[in-house]
C-alpha cells in the first residue's frame, strides 16, 4: 500500500466553449461540478487537454478564477502554468497560489524546435517557481521535446523544496517512474502517470500513485488506482481490461476532443467546439468512443440527463 503523499485520480477539466468560440463559463463550471460527482481525488485546469494553447492570456486568468472560486476547496485543484519565459511562469505561480490552488503544474521551458531549456535552465525555472511557496507537478512530456533525464529529475526533487509531484508521460514511463522512485527516493512525492492513463497497470506496477488522465470516464478508471494502492492487483488488472479499449481510442482516435464530446452526449455542456485549427473530431470516430463507453454506464453520460 502507498504512503506517498499524493495519490488517486487528478483528471484534466476541457474547456467548454460555445458554437462561436467563445469561453462558456456555465458549462465551465458544470464540467467541474460533474468532475466532483466522478469521484476525481482532484482537478487540473488550463493543461494541454484544456486547450490552453488556445486560449489568450486574459481567459487564461478569468478561467483562473472561475474554477477555483467554483471549486471552493471541495477538491484540491491543479492549476498548469507553463510558459517559455520564466517570469511569467513565476507570476501564473503566484496568481494560482493567491487565488487558492494546491499545485501547479509546468512543463520544462520550451518554444518549438529550436528554443529548449538546457537542464540547468529547466532546474532554474522550476526553483524560481519554486520560491513563490506553491507544491509543483513537474510534466514531462513529448510535447516539449525536452529530455529530461532521471539524474536530472532527482537531482530537482532534492534540491528544490516544492518540487513534490511528477508526471510521467514519455515513452517508456513505467521504467522512467521506477528509475525516478529508485534514485529520488523520498523526495518523489507524487509519482503520477498521464497519457489518458493508457499504460496506468505498468505505470502502478512501477510505483506511481496517481494518474492524470482525462475527464471522459474517471469514475471507472479510479478502482484501478484504488485495488492496486490497495495490494489488489488481480481486482485492478480486471477493472483495467474493462476500460482500456476507451482508452486506447481517446488517446489514438480523439485526444482531447474525447471528453466534450462524451460531455455534449450526456448533457453536462452544449458544445464540443475546438478553435480552429483543431478540427472537429469526425462523426465515426465519436460514435465508436459512445459504442465503447455506454456499456461503461460512466458518471459523464447521465449527469446532465
Amino acid at each position: 500500500m502507498t504512503t506517498r503523499p499524493y495519490s488517486g485520480i487528478w483528471p484534466v477539466a476541457p474547456t467548454p466553449l460555445d458554437e462561436t468560440g467563445a469561453i462558456d463559463e456555465d458549462g465551465m463550471r458544470r464540467v467541474l461540478d460533474c468532475m466532483i460527482d466522478q469521484g476525481v481525488d482532484g482537478i487540473c485546469v488550463l493543461a494541454n487537454y484544456s486547450e490552453q494553447f488556445l486560449l489568450s492570456d486574459a481567459e487564461r486568468e478569468t478561467l483562473t478564477r472561475l474554477c477555483l472560486e467554483h471549486v471552493a476547496g471541495r477538491r484540491p485543484v491543479i492549476v498548469t502554468i507553463s510558459h517559455f519565459a520564466t517570469d511569467i511562469a513565476v507570476a501564473r505561480a503566484r496568481q494560482a497560489k493567491d487565488l487558492g490552488a494546491a499545485i501547479v503544474m509546468m512543463m520544462a521551458p520550451y518554444h518549438g524546435a529550436l528554443l529548449k531549456g538546457t537542464p540547468e535552465q529547466t532546474y532554474e525555472q522550476v526553483a524560481r517557481v519554486g520560491d513563490v511557496g506553491i507544491p509543483i507537478m513537474l510534466q514531462d512530456a513529448p510535447l516539449s521535446g525536452v529530455d529530461l533525464p532521471v539524474s536530472l529529475l532527482a537531482r530537482m526533487a532534492r534540491g528544490i523544496g516544492m518540487l513534490k509531484l511528477f508526471k510521467i508521460e514519455c515513452a517508456g514511463t513505467a521504467a522512467k517512474l521506477r528509475a525516478l522512485i529508485a534514485e529520488g527516493g523520498d523526495a518523489i512525492e507524487g509519482p503520477f502517470d498521464g497519457e489518458e492513463g493508457i499504460t496506468l497497470l505498468a505505470d502502478l506496477d512501477a510505483g506511481a500513485t496517481g494518474s492524470m488522465t482525462s475527464a471522459l470516464i474517471p469514475d471507472r478508471i479510479k478502482p484501478v488506482l484504488t485495488a492496486h494502492l490497495a495490494g489488489d492487483r488481480d481486482t485492478a488488472a480486471e477493472a483495467y481490461a474493462r476500460v482500456l479499449p476507451a482508452i486506447n481510442h481517446e488517446n489514438r482516435q480523439c485526444g482531447f476532443r474525447a471528453a466534450k464530446e462524451a460531455m455534449v452526449e450526456g448533457g453536462v455542456i452544449r458544445s464540443a467546439f475546438c478553435r480552429h485549427p483543431i478540427a472537429p473530431l469526425p462523426p465515426e470516430a465519436r460514435e465508436q468512443l459512445m459504442q465503447l463507453i455506454r456499456p461503461l454506464d460512466p458518471v459523464v453520460l447521465r449527469w446532465g440527463r
